[in-house]
């Protein structure tokens, strides 16, 4: 075809680019496509509303569930006997101190006695608790021996059962060789926790390379010393999540101590309030004593958590860079 040459209808439809309509019926099919893409983001924000208020809703319910009592404690303790039944109870006083000093005068300070008694039974059974999860979960997670699937399985049976389930066989266990009624009737049954060794296996199962290790082995390492100083380090967020579950559920276990002690001088802070509630009933001036004795015990928690915060933050860290 020459320059010269007229361009046919179906040439030109072929040629030409498709030009879009003009005129009324034009701007009102591009109005309708404008309105459809801004319609369409906007409708499925509508539909993830309800359920994001939803979750929202469901969050601040059980925060207030959970911090409406800590709040009951903090008000109340700053009350004294006669305000604690006669005001209103999220309205503070001013006799948090005067609480503070009449709890630690009680019986020269028993109070103190059964603070120190829990920060061991606590601190020593979490730490010894946290080893031995630690070591048998690595044990499990990096060894093959005959039997492992057995024992494994097991140990998801010790985890459904509940501990105050086994405090009576405990104590008659504890009784044949003489050993209630002091520091090891707490201690002892709580150096292996289930759960903690479960946590510990699948920890170093995802944390421990299983190439690092080999590699360690054909260097002419010994296994403990693979595991103190290669794996253990590896484990160390996992094993701070093991020890803080430890210490909690130590720090606030009250049915073992209460079963294996008499002597009110071994008592821990929960056998030891307990006691002083018991005896509210005749002496109403005992109930303060108890809501100022439960403010206290709980800032080493609100402490601890703080401390170790920190691991957890810095996993999360060399997660990122890892990725």
């Amino acid at each position: 075809m020459t320059a010269t040459q007229p361009v046919g209808t179906e040439t030109r439809a072929a040629v030409l680019p498709e030009v879009a309509p003009s005129g009324r019926g034009g701007r009102r099919d591009r109005a309708r496509r404008d309105r459809d893409l801004r319609r369409a983001p906007a409708s499925s924000g509508e539909q993830r509303m309800p359920l994001a208020l939803g979750s929202t809703a469901v969050l601040l319910l059980g925060a207030l569930y959970c911090l409406l009592p800590v709040a009951w404690v903090l008000v109340a303790s700053t009350k004294d006997a006669a305000e604690l039944f006669s005001t209103f109870t999220f309205a503070p006083s001013t006799h948090l101190w005067d609480n503070i000093v009449e709890l630690t005068a009680y019986r020269d300070g028993l109070y103190w006695r059964w603070m120190l008694n829990t920060a061991l039974y606590a601190g020593v059974g979490a730490v010894v608790s946290t080893y031995v999860s630690a070591i048998s979960g690595y044990a499990l997670a990096k060894y093959s021996f005959a039997g492992k699937g057995v024992v494994f399985k097991v140990l998801l049976m010790g985890v459904l059962v509940p501990a105050v389930i086994l405090a009576i066989p405990q104590y008659l266990l504890l009784a044949q060789v003489g050993l209630t009624n002091t520091y090891w009737s707490v201690l002892l049954p709580q150096l292996i926790s289930p759960y903690g060794i479960y946590l510990a296996r699948i920890y170093a199962a995802a944390a421990v390379p299983t190439d690092v290790v080999e590699s360690a082995r054909t260097e002419g390492a010994r296994e403990l010393y693979i595991f103190h100083r290669i794996a253990l380090p590896m484990m160390g967020p996992g094993l701070v999540t093991i020890f803080l579950f430890q210490f909690v559920a130590v720090w606030n276990n009250f049915m073992l101590p209460y079963i294996m002690l008499g002597n009110d001088e071994l008592f821990p802070i929960t056998v030891g309030l307990h006691g002083l509630l018991n005896q509210g009933a005749s002496l109403p001036a005992m109930y303060t004593l108890v809501i100022t004795g439960a403010l206290l015990s709980v800032v080493p928690l609100i402490a601890l958590f703080l401390v170790l915060q920190r691991y957890w933050r810095v996993d999360l860290a060399a997660g990122a860079v890892k990725a």
